[in-house]
């Protein structure tokens, strides 16, 4: 399929196309819908970033797994922006959640203190640029992108995150460090030198 002819093919042949592997069908449909669903995203979660994430998280299920749209129940467009208002839907509760959750660690009377983790690294990215993070987190796996996440724009402990993840302090561990040894590859030598300064190194 000619990506110039893409303005003139219907829904149906452009996800026809998806399915059988073809990149430029779902950069058609991309075009086609990606306005309207970011607007839509948009206006349900009042945040530009979160938005952005709903919508590329959609349309890549949908790259990943096009039998889920099923032309017998409507058409594509539909059916992307119905699936678009439930991701945010679940996306702005996530987040609310998120916010409105304490873990009583110091309620239950034991005594808090920071647990072992990247420590400097996760002060560097402190340091760093929000933008510049963001969009390196966004390279990473799902379960390392949200306790990084958690720990960099929350600033939740990593037995916070445990909590609020539902997932053993040794998993949110081993997720930060393997998801943080993978930032310094994508930021490269700007991450060491900041962890450097964030370290009081020469």
């Amino acid at each position: 399929m000619a990506e110039a002819d893409a303005p003139d093919v219907p829904d149906e042949e452009l996800v026809r196309a998806v399915t059988a592997g073809e990149h430029p069908a779902l950069g058609a449909l991309y075009d086609r819908y990606g306005r309207r669903a970011y607007s839509l995203a948009r206006r349900v979660c009042r945040d530009d970033n979160l938005a952005e994430d709903v919508v590329q998280d959609v349309f890549l299920a949908f790259w990943r797994d096009p039998g889920r749209f099923d032309p017998g129940r409507g058409g594509f467009g539909t059916w992307i922006l119905a699936l678009v208002h439930h991701k945010s839907v679940d996306a702005v509760r996530r987040e609310s959640t998120i916010r409105r959750r304490t873990v009583a660690v110091v309620d239950e009377g034991q005594e808090w203190s920071a647990p072992p983790g990247p420590g400097a690294d996760l002060g560097a990215l402190q340091s760093m640029e929000a933008g510049q993070v963001r969009d390196a987190l966004g390279r990473l796996p799902a379960e390392q992108r949200e306790a990084l996440a958690l720990a960099y724009f929350g600033g939740y402990s990593q037995r916070e995150v445990a909590t609020l993840t539902g997932v053993p302090l040794g998993t949110v561990k081993s997720r930060m460090f393997s998801g943080m040894r993978r930032l310094r590859g994508v930021l490269g030598p700007a991450l060491g030198e900041v962890a450097t300064d964030a370290g009081g190194g020469a």
